[in-house]
């Protein structure tokens, strides 16, 4: 059951990567992620015991024995190997857009011939290519390490490569010394750890698409209240025709939604001199922007200077912190009146 639904996962990840592409310009990287997350749904799918029989029973004369299932995974792995190598060319200076293009047809021949070797003559030579991109891959990923949403992504992508190079190491060793391969559902770990590298680098490919919808999540939720509240009061901030039904696209014209209506409440950006002149503190200046917003009759004075999102404070983060402060204050109001 875990073979079908580790190839389940990465064909969903597969499918995720093609819909970027197809959202966005199909760049050389772009393409070759996606070529290496479907060489990993191959090999993934050929792994499941039931799929990795059938194939071998394609071979003529009753030649079995996972004598052709063997060669179909590690040219697969050979291909994930050679896209993810085009990836990661990328990423060194001295290549440029320009020649990446140039440079990526040289990698992809490369691997074609190795693919051709592999499938015809052998798996030993094929398991070294992809030991060999590994290394290559695996250290231009740990040069380019950052606590980023992309760089959480190639951390993922990495490891899951590093593994495939640490398996296919193994695999040249067990070659070496005429052990046959474990066949897929066999005990062990020899199996379950290649599922594991398909997932992070699964995982990986399309890191950045869930961390999004994840952030969205919790922005929506984050902003709930003040936004039913201001929608409440000027609800000609929605238009009609915003009709965004993704996470991501609700929670920008959520966002987007807030601040209209903020600005409405201040009068349509009208500078009052009793306002005073914002704070740098962005936590003081989101407490008072907060007050006024839950009581604009009130003492508290605002104009369209506070409602701005303070320098370096994307318009998200800034109703991110009116909210909480929003929040915050609406929840101790009550034990206030109780005391």
């Amino acid at each position: 059951m875990t073979f079908w639904l580790t190839a389940l996962l990465v064909w969903m990840a597969s499918g995720a990567r093609v819909g970027r592409v197809l959202v966005k310009p199909a760049t050389t990287a772009r393409v070759a992620i996606v070529v290496a997350v479907a060489a990993v749904a191959l090999a993934a799918t050929i792994g499941v015991p039931e799929i990795g029989v059938a194939v071998d029973h394609l071979m003529p004369n009753g030649v079995h024995g996972q004598w052709l299932g063997d060669r179909v995974v590690t040219a697969a792995w050979i291909m994930f190997a050679t896209a993810t190598s085009v990836v990661a060319a990328a990423a060194w200076p001295v290549v440029s857009r320009r020649n990446l293009r140039q440079i990526g047809w040289i990698i992809y021949g490369a691997g074609l011939i190795a693919i051709i070797a592999t499938l015809t003559w052998s798996t030993t030579f094929g398991w070294a290519i992809v030991l060999i991109e590994c290394v290559f891959v695996a250290f231009t990923g740990v040069r380019n390490l950052d606590w980023t949403t992309l760089g959480r992504g190639i951390a993922l992508y990495t490891s899951g490569t590093f593994v495939v190079g640490v398996l296919a190491a193994l695999s040249i060793r067990r070659a070496m010394h005429d052990r046959p391969m474990p066949a897929p559902g066999q005990s062990g770990w020899y199996w379950p750890v290649w599922q594991i590298a398909a997932l992070l680098i699964a995982i990986g490919a399309v890191w950045i698409v869930i961390e999004l919808w994840w952030r969205a999540r919790m922005l929506l939720k984050q902003i709930r209240t003040l936004h039913r509240v201001l929608i409440a009061r000027f609800p000609e901030v929605v238009a009609h025709e915003q009709t965004g039904s993704g996470t991501q696209l609700k929670a920008s014209d959520q966002v987007a939604q807030i601040m209209d209506a903020l600005y409405l409440q201040s009068g349509g950006g009208l500078e009052l001199a009793a306002a005073g002149v914002p704070p740098e503190s962005v936590a003081e200046r989101a407490q008072r922007v907060a007050d006024w917003a839950r009581d604009p009759f009130g003492e508290v004075v605002i104009d369209g200077r506070w409602i701005s999102p303070p320098a370096g404070v994307s318009p998200r983060g800034w109703v991110q912190a009116i909210a909480r402060a929003y929040d915050a204050a609406t929840s101790t109001a009550p034990a206030a009146i109780g005391r």
